[in-house]
């Protein structure tokens, strides 16, 4: 009886939260080729499809009296120019659609990985360093196009003593090619902290006598990601911007 009791009690207990970031074939198999599509894949289309929904769809009638839909699309819109022209400058506002897809996108994968037994892309590193490394090739090669060799001026800080001005500018190479990673890093592992908080507390949830602490832990923690996954789109967005302004105005 003892050992029964045992056996059920670890079989309740045995949980695997990080399986609910394994990429898996749509239609069954083990082998995954660049061309499979893949839950990773579906969820970013999902994404793709609310984006445009939003957006598109939902700003056609360009009524002067907005519904909500269109309300939501004109704030999210006005949020991210406001921020682009705010950090960037007047000068980064050309760039604006591309900030704009990157934060929509980051938002709504987001949030869609919320939902029930839905896939976070933004929880793999595969996507966010795909981003990142897009971000600084674009604003290096832009720094560099507008610019010129003097675009290495970013690394040199002339305000500092002339005696610390080689080390400072080793530091400042050295965290220049450390961005990609740091801002890939900071989402993913943010996204992928979250939900798998999230899954050890709904684990405890099968245990009768600890089942309301769970629950009341699984809510407050739910409601903490939602607040996250607005957050880390933002801190993605604004990153890109202040990164973008040194790619315009090197000698800042």
């Amino acid at each position: 009886m003892a050992e029964n009791t045992a056996d059920q009690s670890e079989s309740a207990l045995s949980f695997h939260p990080m399986d609910q970031f394994i990429v898996k074939p749509l239609f069954g198999g083990d082998t995954i080729h660049w061309y499979t599509p893949t839950n990773v894949t579906l969820w970013m289309f999902l994404a793709i499809a609310g984006i445009s929904a939003l957006l598109v769809l939902g700003t056609r009638g360009r009524a002067m009296v907005p519904t909500r839909v269109q309300s939501v699309a004109e704030l999210a819109y006005g949020f991210v120019y406001k921020m682009v022209e705010d950090v960037a400058g007047k000068d980064g506002v050309k760039y604006f659609p591309y900030i704009m897809t990157l934060f929509m996108f980051i938002v709504f994968s987001n949030f869609l990985g919320l939902i029930p037994t839905a896939f976070t892309t933004t929880s793999h590193i595969a996507v966010t360093a795909v981003m990142a490394m897009a971000v600084f090739l674009t604003v290096t090669i832009l720094g560099f196009v507008l610019h010129g060799v003097s675009f290495i001026k970013l690394f040199w800080i002339s305000s500092a003593p002339l005696v610390l001005r080689p080390i400072l500018a080793l530091i400042e190479v050295i965290s220049y090619f450390v961005r990609p990673l740091s801002h890939s890093i900071r989402l993913a592992g943010n996204m992928m902290a979250g939900h798998a908080v999230i899954k050890v507390f709904a684990a405890f949830a099968a245990i009768t006598a600890i089942a309301p602490l769970s629950i009341a832990a699984i809510t407050a923690i739910y409601a903490l990601e939602v607040l996250v996954s607005f957050i880390q789109a933002y801190v993605f967005a604004i990153l890109t911007c202040v990164y973008l302004k040194d790619a315009l105005h090197p000698h800042h």
